[in-house]
């Protein structure tokens, strides 16, 4: 029953997809006709539109669907290994701690304009933050080695993010970047170039492939720390992995996109009341239904106040707030 959710899951995600792609491809500040929109793609003429639609909309959409899916399937990891149903990147301070070192990038550009930091720089300041704020919060709630305390990881991870937030937006301010570093804040996928998309895809494929080999040891590992441990798992190891998964797919998002928010929170809980707890299902279900939530969530952001975009992280957080809220009332009970 699981396996065959988990099929019918994917294909209707993925035909979502593909209609969501499509109408994020033909809207935009410019209008553009179907039948120029598809000459866009078959052919090569160099017409501004054209442009528009190679160079502009087409990597903001993949963009836009490699980030969703990056950040579900980040979010369902971190649930799978903490046993806790609220953890994601942007809860326990990865995203904060990637963005965070985008300010670093920014302010050191800003003090030494010699210093050019383009799409891979960022991505690695953005990776080095992510890392450090994960695995601090990580061992900081961690009541014995291997052992995370999942009220300490949520509360930790709150306080650091904020912490980081904070102390970015301090340099950013006392700099005159903060119109930049609003962008990070706030998420979005104006500016997304195919570098971005093709570090996007890299990244995608090491990461995704390396949780689907691990996904039986996050699904007995989400099972208990006794069950794992009676099964013969390494659980320390396994988590360690995990994590480093989770912040390479979290640190690539945030390069890209900026701070998003709640996507890791929203998708795994839905996917996993359809196709239930095998991380072998989870994984790829989560990635295909993130896709199409951000997806449509970068379309909306473009449809409630043209010509100017609504932050896709505040779209994110409406939908993710009463989530967040359901879940604590919920574990509470």
């Amino acid at each position: 029953m699981n396996k065959r959710n988990s099929y019918v899951l994917i294909v209707l995600g993925l035909m979502l997809l593909t209609l969501g792609i499509f109408i994020s491809v033909s809207i935009g500040a410019k209008d553009i006709s179907f039948s120029n929109m598809i000459d866009s793609l078959f052919t090569n003429n160099n017409d501004i539109e054209s442009k528009i639609i190679r160079d502009v909309r087409i990597p903001r959409a993949l963009a836009g669907a490699l980030v969703g899916g990056f950040l579900a399937v980040s979010g369902a990891i971190m649930q799978g290994i903490t046993r806790n149903p609220i953890a994601e990147p942007s809860v326990i301070g990865i995203t904060q701690g990637a963005t965070f070192m985008v300010a670093v990038a920014l302010v050191l550009q800003q003090i030494n304009p010699n210093i050019v930091i383009g799409g891979f720089s960022l991505m690695i300041f953005a990776f080095l933050g992510g890392g450090i704020s994960g695995l601090f919060v990580y061992f900081l709630s961690s009541r014995s080695i291997g052992k995370v305390d999942p009220v300490k990881l949520t509360l930790a991870g709150t306080a650091l993010g904020t912490l980081l937030i904070s102390l970015a937006t301090g340099a950013c301010m006392y700099f005159n970047l903060s119109q930049q570093l609003s962008f990070w804040i706030c998420g979005g996928f104006i500016g997304v170039k195919w570098q971005g998309v093709k570090l996007l895809l890299i990244v995608g494929v090491i990461g995704i492939s390396l949780a689907m080999i691990l996904s039986k040891k996050i699904t007995i590992l989400s099972l208990g720390e006794e069950v794992a441990i009676g099964l013969g798992e390494n659980t320390n190891h396994t988590r360690l992995i995990a994590l480093i998964i989770v912040i390479l797919l979290t640190g690539a998002s945030v390069s890209v996109a900026g701070n998003i928010i709640f996507v890791g929170l929203i998708i795994p809980q839905i996917v996993k009341k359809i196709v239930g707890v095998d991380y072998k299902y989870i994984i790829p279900c989560s990635f295909v239904m993130g896709a199409v939530l951000l997806v449509y969530s970068d379309v909306f952001s473009r449809l409630i106040n043209p010509p100017y975009e609504t932050p896709i992280g505040s779209l994110t957080a409406l939908l993710g707030v009463p989530v967040f809220i359901y879940l604590i009332r919920k574990d509470m009970n």
